[in-house]
């Protein structure tokens, strides 16, 4: 009976070798990382190699006299504590108002800003268009990055790319191992993923919510500026607007690119300031971090369709909406990350957390409004 056996073992080892053969040929090596990891987390920091965004002289925030007083409605934490919040931070007259903190997260604990990230890269395009390293937003992207030019991607511009207009041949599906953002978190070479693109509709007509568009333009700030995006987002960003500690942007591999996407690691305190410099039309303490001209730009909605009709909910890498009257501007990323600016009620508020509201007929996230009204009954005076 050994024989036989000795035959069976030898067919499983070889039946391993060419699969592990197929994968590495096919491009599919990340699968076993993806597999072992099973779906993101807020807490993937130490999963993948990463480069600092250093902080330089922090500045603490004002607090309130207030501070903690004023309790979170009843749905407003029950809201909270459904979703798995970890951080949530409101501010309002440029002071803290009110902030608590779960599972084990504190004032300096990082967390993973996922999709907020691409609210930070557009600021960083912001600031390189306002130094004249971008010289308009109307330049091709063949200009920066001429691998990427084929003769399907000659016409899109950094501007297709800032309103998610790009129309590549990218999925943004999640749910697949095999999907395009799957692969982009876990492999380790996010350019040759993203040179390969092809744009296959019109750039500059339809929303088309894609991370790869996010991460041509950290490609193309790295080109513009001769910085990789953490480096240019620690000088003209992290510590003009005196961030208190430094944050961590993950890469697809060692000394590699940020994933710039999404992955930006940070606490609710600096995350809120974010939205400050955004609330003051890009000035911190005076200073014209980013113009005005931009920002307004940037939460203003793109003049593109959103399945037909008119976009009303995206600009430049920001998500926009209203609430009784109020115009909101916001960040988001995939489990409910947040960063709210109300600029007619002078609040700014953070949420971080493990999970998010399921989407609506229109598309909104369903815990997003009860987040804001419910800040709104607290701090609407």
């Amino acid at each position: 009976m050994a024989e036989p056996k000795r035959q069976w073992w030898k067919i499983v080892i070889g039946v391993i070798i060419i699969f592990n053969v197929v994968l590495y040929a096919s491009g599919n090596w990340y699968l076993y990382k993806a597999l072992l990891y099973n779906y993101v987390n807020i807490d993937d920091l130490n999963l993948f190699h990463t480069r600092t965004v250093k902080a330089g002289a922090g500045e603490p925030w004002a607090m309130s006299g207030n501070y903690n007083k004023q309790p979170l409605t009843p749905q407003l934490r029950k809201a909270l504590e459904e979703y798995e919040s970890v951080a949530f931070l409101i501010i309002k007259n440029d002071s803290i108002q009110f902030e608590e903190y779960w599972d084990s997260y504190g004032v300096a604990s990082l967390s993973n800003s996922f999709s907020m990230a691409k609210s930070i890269v557009s600021i960083l395009v912001g600031i390189a268009h306002d130094e004249g390293k971008i010289k308009s937003l109307d330049q091709t992207v063949c200009e920066f990055l001429p691998e990427f030019c084929t003769e399907e991607n000659k016409q899109l511009t950094i501007r297709h790319l800032l309103m998610m207009s790009s129309g590549l041949n990218f999925d943004e599906g999640y749910t697949s191992l095999f999907s395009p953002v799957t692969r982009a978190y876990y492999d380790t070479d996010l350019r040759i993923q993203m040179l390969a693109l092809k744009v296959i509709s019109p750039p500059g007509k339809e929303l088309n919510y894609m991370s790869s568009n996010t991460e041509l333009l950290a490609f193309i700030i790295h080109k513009a500026t001769g910085m990789n995006i953490s480096e240019y987002a620690s000088e003209k960003l992290w510590k003009p607007i005196h961030a208190e500690h430094d944050a961590q942007w993950s890469l697809d591999h060692k000394d590699g690119d940020e994933k710039a996407y999404c992955c930006f690691y940070s606490n609710a305190r600096d995350f809120a300031r974010i939205g400050k410099l955004f609330l003051q039309k890009g000035k911190w303490n005076g200073n014209q971090i980013i113009s005005e001209e931009y920002i307004n730009s940037a939460i203003t909605p793109a003049p593109i369709l959103d399945e037909g009709k008119p976009n009303t909910i995206y600009g430049y890498q920001w998500w926009l909406t209203e609430h009784e009257g109020s115009k909101i501007f916001y960040a988001r990323g995939i489990l409910g990350q947040y960063i709210f600016v109300i600029p007619d009620k002078d609040i700014i508020f953070v949420r971080l957390g493990h999970k998010r509201g399921e989407k609506g007929s229109d598309g909104e996230l369903l815990d997003a409004p009860v987040y804001i009204g419910e800040v709104l009954k607290m701090f609407d005076s």
